[in-house]
């Protein structure tokens, strides 16, 4: 099967995306510092709604088989990374216009984080049976997490930066490397 030049301007950022992805999420980083939602709200704005929606759960699942899955609070937190994905759609619908689109970027990255900081950390509260099932122990438990929830903005903000301005740069100069003809040196 032969790929159009329109298709091959697709993939080859995209598995540029996914390769750093997987990196990021080898090395060594401060908790929550991941780009996991990062990838969610990049999957939503390029990807189609099929991969946009697989890639962060299976990320989060094949780390979850090395680290462990925590089943009580499991439907929160890949809850929360399904909703980043609808984010990146709603981000991605303003493509066209580059103020509106960062814009949108910004403030859809820290929509992403602060629900993913309220979803998880309720979910923690309501399943966890570590803080009393009140309303001091739900604020309790968003208190303890707020260290947790400066990482994960940070890590989403730096993150999304890479990956969009990675894709747009990396799209742009393989659109225009297609657009030119090769150059063919005599000997």
């Amino acid at each position: 099967m032969k790929m159009t030049q329109e298709q091959i301007a697709k993939v080859v950022p995209t598995i540029f995306a996914v390769l750093m992805i997987a990196v990021c999420r080898l090395l060594p980083h401060p908790w929550n510092f991941v780009p996991v939602s990062a990838a969610a709200i990049f999957g939503g704005i390029y990807l189609n709604k099929k991969w946009a929606f697989i890639l962060p759960v299976a990320s989060m699942a094949v780390a979850d088989i090395f680290l462990g899955f925590s089943l009580p609070d499991i439907p929160f937190v890949y809850g929360s990374i399904l909703l980043a994905v609808l984010i990146g759609m709603w981000i991605g619908g303003r493509r066209k216009n580059k103020a509106a689109f960062t814009a949108s970027l910004v403030s859809g990255t820290l929509g992403s984080s602060l629900i993913f900081y309220m979803v998880t950390n309720f979910g923690s509260w309501l399943t966890l049976g570590v803080y009393t099932k009140d309303v001091s122990g739900l604020m309790q438990s968003y208190a303890m997490a707020l260290p947790f929830f400066r990482n994960s903005l940070a890590g989403d903000m730096f993150f999304v930066s890479v990956f969009v301005i990675s894709y747009e740069l990396i799209s742009w100069f393989v659109s225009r490397s297609l657009k030119k003809p090769a150059v063919i040196v005599a000997k």
